[in-house]
Parts: C-alpha cells; structure tokens; sequence
C-alpha cells in the first residue's frame, strides 16, 4: 500500500513539506509507503474545459509542460492521496488549486481511495483553505480521513511548526487514521468486498 503525498508549497522543504513529512513518517512506521511529490515552481496553467483528456481516453491532460499529467499517473498507482498547502489570502496557493482542478477534471482517476487534506499558515485562513480544498474529494467519490482537530499546523518556518505541538499531533494522529483505513480496505478486499461500482453521471441542468 502507498500514500501519495502532494506538497502544494512553492517551498519544497518548508512549512507545508514539515507537515507532510511528519505524516510521511507516521504512515511509515504503519507499514505503508509513502511518496512526497513537490507540484514545483514553474507556473501550472489553469483548465481551460476542453474536454481533451476525456477524448484521449487516459485521463492525461492535454498539456504536458508542467507536473499535472505526471502527478495524474502517480496517484493512478498510489492508494491513497494527501495534498498539503500554505495558506495564501485565506484560500490554497495557486498553484495547486490549478493543478487539482486539471487532476481530477482529467477523469476522476481515484474514486475509493482515502484522501486527506492539510494547511500550513501562519496565523488564519487554515479552515476557508481546508473547506476549499476538501471539496476536491468530495466530488470523486473519496472518502475523506480526518484527525483529532482540523488538519493544520501554525509557523511561519519548519522550525516553529515543529514547535506546534497540537499542530503536529493532528498530523501524527492523521497519519495513524489514514493506515488504519488502507489497512481496513484491504482487509475488505481479502474478505470479498469489492467497491461499489460507479455510476454514468447523471448531470441536470437548470436552464433549458
């Protein structure tokens, strides 16, 4: 089993790196794999709507000069995703708001695999980002793992996150939660229980 753990900061070794790290380690010690993926920095255009990746017939988008298309076939071969951002004007980076919308515009490549979300701020804005950026999930059919508080840690370096004892035990604890649920999904799967199958989307529209 392995967790996907998308590092949305510009920073590859900052705040949103020392959250995600702490987690990374957890699930480590669970006995689950795990893979941080920095989106970069480099500018990761927004979707346009184009409807190329559904034509393509393999959920790639149809740009290819940016981390979208590679971050796509990484979370195709994980278990499980966790994406952590800093918050930028009480909302995620825009960074990796352009790259979840082009992700999971592409097909909706991980229906039943867990997901998780983490903010890293400095002072406030870790909910409006973490209702935001939740919403990803919310709309693939995966099931979201929580901790003990919202999933955020407060400091404006790696140094005095660390020093966010509750912060970094909200990550600890969702680390522990996340294996507890692949393992649980795994045990489904050798006792017979398979997903449920996926519907064609019904889509309702209100103007005629």
């Amino acid at each position: 089993m392995k967790v996907l753990l998308v590092n949305g900061s510009p920073k590859a070794t900052g705040c949103t790196y020392t959250a995600l790290k702490v987690v990374a380690d957890t699930l480590e010690a669970n006995g689950i794999e795990t893979e941080i993926f920095h989106v970069g920095t480099q500018p990761i255009r927004g979707c346009m709507g184009c409807g190329g990746c559904a034509k393509n017939g393999n959920h790639q988008c149809v740009f290819h000069d940016d981390t979208v298309n590679e971050g796509i076939r990484k979370l195709h071969e994980a278990d499980a995703l966790i994406v952590g951002t800093p918050v930028h004007y009480a909302s995620a980076s825009g960074t990796i708001t352009s790259f979840l919308d082009r992700v999971f515009y592409a097909g909706y490549p991980a229906a039943h695999k867990p997901a998780a979300f983490i903010a890293s701020c400095r002072r406030g804005g870790a909910t409006a980002t973490l209702d935001q950026i939740s919403k990803y999930a919310g709309i693939a059919q995966m099931p979201i793992v929580t901790s003990n508080y919202w999933n955020m840690v407060h400091g404006n370096t790696p140094q005095e996150v660390m020093q966010d004892e509750e912060g970094i035990q909200t990550m600890r604890i969702l680390g522990k939660n996340m294996a507890w649920m692949l393992q649980c999904i795994e045990a489904g799967k050798a006792a017979g229980i398979v997903c449920p199958e996926t519907e064609a989307k019904v889509k309702t529209n209100y103007i005629r």
